[in-house]
């Protein structure tokens, strides 16, 4: 590995399963972009999120915490301190453009220069914040498509949040993020290392592809996820009570269904990966412009994305549970000058684990207490071995509603879900069921596996929170 610091180039998509990128093993995609990523990078197979919604997983992402740790457990929970401040301290340029979802959306985090651009359709926290994006539609006079508007639709009760984008195209979010990514790296003059983090609000619903990217998708065979009274019955009551929820309640434009038809589970797919594929020829252009002004060579650039998508998998809307359709996500690391390309790793990581390797890459100093493990051993090459299991934990917010608290434990064969003080929750055998659809949690013949899980969970609980207690407060 050389030892000239890397400029960090970290494109973050918001809600993007891991399915959806053609390299990874799933050819009804078209992502020629990202597929160049995996083929030349390192791609993480088993990469999983700490939270399974915005803010939280992305301080985790940020920060190398835990939500229970940083006390980041939910939208709009202050947010203002990340590892980006060490990058600084180390002579980079730091900005961003698009979104990162801190609290307050504008606090610095470290950075020199924010272009901030946050979720597509804002009802709850943040609706009358005016970020990038809306003011470059008030100068196009453009009324931005939204929940307001959609609302007015007959058949928005049907579309379970899949629409088109009607509006020039240049006026797209996510096309105005990476345009506004190449337009940057145009005009500013980059003097030492750059840290540029673009933060794409797509594939995040409304689901809202323009028509010619939809027109590849809406008559292609994409595989959903069968849903079975079977499975619905043994539901814990937490996401029981969220598909209800969800039915009564229009979050990002989104009215669930209880029983979708075909038709409609399909044409929300279709609209989703339609919208991974406009973000895919953003990112060729942003590599290609980094080509341009010469900084591409000497560049590390990380893909990833902060959670996933039920898509009416499980017959669940958006995220806020713990199927693997949520939390796995692609981690991509690409440096051809850095560490060898061309390779996958299967082993177990938190998506928080690049944050220290990027440090390390950096010279930067690094927190010792951070809970995040440095991937940097595997991507140069060394003996390495993942974690034993990743976690993931989610707090009573405004979406989910029908439970305090709950957390997860996941390692290569086993999954418990665990709902604080109710006698329910979720334990799957991912060698056996990988999709998740047959809930071991009520069979007695699995009491002792479920009792191991949980003193695990409970231990990881108590030792994270032991070994960081003494950071949380001052970064708060």
């Amino acid at each position: 590995m050389s030892e000239e610091k890397p400029n960090i180039i970290f494109i973050i998509t918001d809600q993007q399963r891991f399915d959806t990128i053609n390299a990874l093993g799933f050819d009804y995609m078209e992502t020629p972009n990202i597929d160049r990523l995996v083929k030349e990078g390192v791609s993480f197979n088993n990469c999983f999120i700490t939270a399974p919604s915005c803010a939280p997983a992305r301080a985790s992402l940020f920060n190398g915490y835990y939500p229970h740790t940083s006390g980041v457990y939910k939208n709009a929970d202050k947010w203002k301190h990340s590892w980006i401040e060490n990058l600084s301290d180390a002579g980079y340029t730091c900005t961003n453009i698009g979104k990162m979802h801190t609290w307050p959306y504008t606090t610095p985090c470290g950075f020199h220069h924010r272009f901030v651009v946050e979720n597509k359709d804002r009802y709850l926290e943040g609706r009358y914040f005016y970020d990038e994006w809306d003011k470059f539609l008030m100068a196009r006079g453009i009324t931005k498509q939204q929940r307001v508007l959609y609302r007015q639709r007959e058949d928005y009760n049907e579309r379970l949040g899949a629409f088109t984008w009607d509006l020039p195209e240049d006026a797209h979010s996510d096309v105005f993020v990476g345009d506004m990514a190449c337009w940057w790296l145009d005009n500013y003059p980059v003097e030492g290392p750059l840290f540029l983090e673009i933060g794409f609000p797509g594939p995040h619903p409304p689901y809202d592809p323009t028509q010619r990217y939809l027109d590849r998708y809406i008559d292609k065979n994409l595989p959903l996820l069968e849903v079975t009274d079977e499975e619905m019955e043994s539901l814990p009551p937490g996401l029981a009570g969220m598909r209800i929820h969800n039915t009564e309640v229009d979050h990002d434009s989104i009215v669930h269904s209880l029983n979708p038809t075909q038709e409609q589970r399909h044409r929300q797919r279709a609209h989703y990966l339609a919208n991974v594929t406009m973000i895919d020829d953003k990112v060729g252009q942003i590599i290609d412009k980094l080509e341009e002004k010469n900084l591409l060579e000497n560049s590390v650039i990380i893909f990833t994305s902060d959670h996933g998508d039920c898509l009416t998998d499980h017959g669940q809307s958006q995220k806020w549970s713990m199927y693997d359709i949520v939390n796995r996500v692609p981690m991509i690391v690409w440096g051809p000058k850095y560490f060898e390309g061309g390779r996958t790793v299967e082993d177990l990581i938190q998506n928080m684990d690049v944050g220290p390797a990027l440090l390390q890459m950096a010279g930067a100093d690094l927190d010792p207490n951070m809970q995040a493990q440095t991937i940097l051993p595997v991507l140069k090459g060394e003996n390495w071995q993942g974690r034993d299991a990743v976690y993931a934990e989610q707090v009573k917010d405004k979406n989910f509603t029908c439970s305090e608290y709950m957390s997860m434990i996941r390692d290569e064969e086993w999954k418990l879900v665990h709902f604080m003080g109710e006698n329910d929750g979720q334990l799957f055998n991912l060698n056996e069921d990988p999709d998740e659809v047959k809930n071991l949690w009520y069979d007695d013949a699995y009491t002792q596996k479920k009792a191991e899980l949980t003193t695990k969970l409970l231990n990881w609980y108590m030792s994270s929170q032991y070994d960081a207690c003494k950071w949380a407060e001052s970064w708060r």
